[in-house]
C-alpha cells in the first residue's frame, strides 16, 4: 500500500518489535539503518546543529526586542538553561521510547495517531525545511560576502549559493550515515575554534578597558511580555537543535547511556561559548553599533582583525554548513519515521539497499526547502518556525508529564525531577502565546490554519485507509529509481 497500516494497541512495546510487515520478503535479511552514532558523534550533532547561524546572526535582534546589553545577556543565559531543561525532559523520554523520531513518535505513543499526523505534517512540509533553509540562507549570505566587498550581496546570489549548499548536503546524507556523522565532527571543531578566536579576543578587549557597553547595562530595558517573547524566539532560535539526537535514537550506540551524556556535555558548553561571545561582541561594538551591523560577527572581525577579517567570514560560512548538515541529517529522519508509522507515503520509509539511508525523505526534505528558499528571507522565517516548535515541544513535554504521573512503572534508565518538565512547559505556553496576546500578526492565524489543514488529509487517507491504485504505481515506479527497499525497526 502507499501508506502503511499500523497496529497501535499498545503504544509503547510492539509483539513483534521488528514488525515483519517491513521486510524485504519472508526468510531473507532485513533492511535497517546502521547504528552509527557514538558519544563524539552524538555531541558533535547536538553541538554541531546548535552552533550555526544563530549566534553569528541573532545578537543584534535579541538587542534590539530588550533595549539593552545587560537584559539581553539574561536573555541568553535563560534561553541555554530552557534549552538544557527542554534536552534533559527529552532524555527521560528517550529512554522510554527508544525508537527514532524525536516529537513525532512521542506524541504518537502518548497522544495516539491524529495528533502525530498533524505534527508529522506541519514538521515534514514547513517546519524542518523552514530550519534548513534560514540556515543555509546564512550560510550562502556569509559565504558569498567577500565576493560583495563595500555592499549588499544581491538576493539572487544568496539564494543559489543557499540551494548548491542543500543539494551538497543531500548528496552527502545520501550516500553514507558515517560520511554525514564525520563532516558533522570535522565541522563542529571548526566552529569551536571559530568562538574560541572570538572569546579570546573579547577577553583581550575587556581586560584593555573596553566596558563601556557595560556600563548602565538595564538602562533602558523592554518590559513587554511580547517584546520580552520575541527577544526568546531570535536566542532560542540559536539553541534549536538541543533535541537533534532525539530524532536518530535507533541509530545510537547504547542509547540509554549516550543520550544523556551527550546532552550534558553538549548543551553547557554551547550555552558558556554564547554568552562569552556576547560579551566579546558589546566590548568590540557599542549597542548602537551592534544593531546596525548586518552580520554582527564580520563587524566584530573588521574592528579586532583588521587585516585577517575574512577568517571571520570563512568561519561563519564553515559554521552554518555543519549546521545545516545537522538539520539535514535529523530532519530526514521524521520523515521516514512518520513514513514508516502509515502517516506519509510508503516511499519515504524506505533505504537505499546499499547505501543504507532514508534517502527518499532525506531527497523529500531537500525539495521542500528548496521551495522555503526562493519564497522566504532569515527573520520571518525563524520567527515562524519557533511559534511552531515551541507549539509541538509544549505537547511533548505534556506527554512526559502524564507519563511521569500516570505511568511510573514504566521502565526507564534515567528520570528527570518532574520539577523541570513544569518550567519548559509553562515556558513553552509562555513563547506561543506571549507575541499573540501582544503582536497579534495575521501569518500566525496562517499558520495555525495550516497546522489543521492536515484533516484534510488524515481522514481519507489514513483513518480511512483511502489509498489510490495510481499512487500505488508510482511507488513502485520511484522504488525501482532510487533502489531502496523497506525497512524495519530496530529494537534497542
Amino acid at each position: 500500500s502507499t501508506m502503511r497500516q499500523r497496529n497501535t494497541t499498545d503504544p509503547f512495546h510492539s509483539a513483534d518489535p521488528l514488525h515483519s510487515s517491513t521486510d524485504l520478503s519472508e526468510g531473507k535479511e532485513k533492511l535497517r539503518l546502521k547504528q552509527e552514532v557514538g558519544l563524539i558523534s552524538g555531541v558533535s550533532l547536538i553541538a554541531g546543529t546548535m552552533i550555526g547561524s544563530g549566534i553569528f546572526m541573532s545578537p543584534e535582534w535579541v538587542l534590539h526586542h530588550m533595549g539593552n546589553p545587560a537584559s539581553s545577556l539574561l536573555i541568553w543565559a535563560a534561553c541555554g538553561l530552557l534549552a538544557m531543561f527542554g534536552a534533559l525532559s527529552y532524555a527521560e523520554l528517550g529512554t522510554i521510547i527508544k525508537e527514532s523520531g524525536g516529537e513525532y513518535i512521542y506524541i504518537l505513543r502518548i497522544f495516539g495517531s491524529f495528533p502525530a499526523f498533524l505534527f508529522a505534517y506541519t514538521s515534514v512540509i514547513l517546519v524542518r525545511p523552514a530550519g534548513l533553509a534560514a540556515v543555509c540562507l546564512s550560510f550562502a549570505e556569509y559565504a558569498i560576502a567577500p565576493f560583495y566587498p563595500g555592499c549588499s550581496s544581491p538576493q539572487v546570489a544568496i539564494k543559489c549559493t543557499a540551494a548548491a549548499c542543500i543539494l551538497i548536503l543531500t548528496t552527502i546524507n545520501c550516500l553514507n550515515v558515517r560520511l554525514a556523522t564525520s563532516v558533522m565532527n570535522i565541522f563542529t571543531a571548526a566552529k569551536l575554534l571559530a568562538l574560541l578566536v572570538i572569546v579570546v579576543g573579547g577577553l583581550l578587549l575587556l581586560a584593555n578597558g573596553k566596558t563601556q557597553s557595560f556600563q548602565n547595562g538595564f538602562q533602558g530595558t523592554t518590559a513587554g511580555i511580547g517584546a520580552v517573547g520575541v527577544a526568546f524566539y531570535q536566542g532560542l532560535w540559536s539553541y534549536d537543535g538541543w533535541n537533534n539526537l532525539n530524532y536518530v535514537t535507533e541509530e545510537l550506540k547504547k542509547p540509554e547511556v549516550t543520550l544523556p551524556r551527550a546532552l550534558m556535555i553538549a548543551i553547557p558548553l554551547v550555552t558558556c561559548l554564547y554568552l562569552l561571545v556576547n560579551v566579546s561582541y558589546l566590548a568590540a561594538m557599542t549597542p548602537s553599533e551592534l544593531l546596525s551591523s548586518g552580520a554582527v560577527a564580520v563587524t566584530w572581525g573588521d574592528k579586532v582583525l583588521g587585516s585577517w577579517a575574512w577568517l571571520i567570514s570563512l568561519s561563519v560560512a564553515l559554521s552554518t554548513f555543519g549546521s545545516s548538515n545537522g538539520t539535514f541529517f535529523s530532519g530526514g529522519r521524521v520523515c521516514y519515521i512518520a513514513a514508516r508509522e502509515g502517516h506519509m507515503p510508503d516511499i519515504l520509509s524506505m533505504a537505499h539497499v546499499r547505501c543504507l539511508t532514508p534517502s527518499p525523505a532525506l531527497l523529500f526534505t531537500s525539495a521542500m526547502s528548496l521551495i522555503m528558499i526562493i519564497s522566504g528571507s532569515f527573520t520571518s522565517i525563524v520567527n515562524f518556525f519557533s511559534f511552531m516548535a515551541w507549539l509541538f515541544y509544549g505537547m511533548t513535554i505534556s506527554g512526559l508529564l502524564y507519563l511521569k504521573i500516570k505511568k511510573p512503572e514504566l521502565p526507564r534508565s534515567y528520570k528527570v525531577p518532574i520539577i523541570i518538565p513544569i518550567i519548559v512547559l509553562m515556558a513553552a505556553v509562555y513563547l506561543v502565546l506571549a507575541p499573540i496576546i501582544e503582536q497579534p500578526q495575521i501569518e500566525i492565524l496562517y499558520i495555525v490554519l495550516f497546522i489543521f489543514s492536515g484533516i484534510i488529509f488524515y481522514f481519507p487517507l489514513v483513518h480511512f485507509k483511502y489509498h489510490p491504485r495510481c499512487l500505488q504505481r508510482v511507488t513502485l515506479h520511484l522504488q525501482l529509481l532510487l533502489e531502496v527497499a523497506p525497512t524495519t525497526r530496530d529494537a534497542n
